[in-house]
């Protein structure tokens, strides 16, 4: 876990000893939290009180945010018809929180967030010490990320599965959305946390999102090891999550 060669808070490289772990192949897709939204009456995913990333910007970044989060806005707890296989955005670290115990009293069995070290087990596909969930090489073929930063007019979200998955079977890795996982960040973690099943401290003031999305133009953000800290209230158009739960 981890990388040598990266940000700060990803060094040390480490080993690190997980229980077995089930995770769900691609992300929580628009049609998935549909029925989450319609059994239990939570709020659908849209544009409401703005997040501290968008209005410490000013006024032009949170014009900006509510121009192109408008495609992702769900009306009449319906959500876009075009877009019911994507991964569903706009959801904060609580509604997917939410959701978990939506899914875990329907199925019967405890479902949740993984943990830091379980994303990027689930995100290595088997492979050690390598920088994307597919070896050392990334490509346009291979994700949706935003290859040139010039030409973001047009990009967005891509049906979950469009790309090849890694060496677990798993889809969108690296890039499409962002995925919440469970844990508080600590730039100190590697170097202090426990070396089996380590579940991030006890409070922080930023989570963590992993993996990259369509918007990420720094290919350092889509590698397995990357940490991506924001504030608490953080929701965004690039911003999904997936589910784990234990065997």
């Amino acid at each position: 876990m981890g990388c040598d060669d990266a940000d700060d808070d990803e060094r040390p490289a480490h080993e690190v000893h997980l229980d077995d772990v089930l995770i769900a192949i691609h992300p929580v897709t628009h049609a998935e939290y549909r029925r989450f939204v319609h059994e239990t009456g939570h709020r659908a995913p849209a544009i409401y009180e703005l997040p501290l990333v968008v209005t410490a910007g000013g006024d032009d970044r949170e014009s900006a945010f509510r121009a192109a989060g408008q495609p992702y806005v769900w009306l009449d707890s319906q959500p876009p018809p075009d877009r019911l296989d994507h991964p569903v955005t706009l959801v904060r670290w609580e509604d997917a929180i939410a959701y978990c115990a939506w899914l875990s009293a329907a199925s019967g069995r405890i479902v949740r967030l993984p943990t830091e070290a379980e994303w990027e087990k689930a995100a290595r596909g088997g492979l050690e010490r390598k920088r994307y969930p597919w070896g050392e090489r990334l490509d346009r073929n291979m994700a949706n990320f935003l290859a040139d930063p010039l030409h973001r007019t047009g990009k967005g979200t891509t049906p979950c599965c469009t790309y090849p998955p890694n060496g677990y079977g798993l889809f969108d890795m690296a890039g499409n959305v962002w995925e919440w996982v469970h844990d508080w960040h600590s730039p100190t973690a590697y170097s202090t946390a426990p070396f089996r099943s380590p579940i991030g401290p006890r409070e922080g003031t930023l989570r963590v999102v992993r993996g990259g999305s369509w918007l990420s133009a720094d290919m350092g953000m889509l590698s397995c090891s990357h940490r991506h800290k924001v504030p608490p209230d953080t929701y965004s158009y690039g911003i999904g999550f997936r589910i784990a739960c234990s065997p």
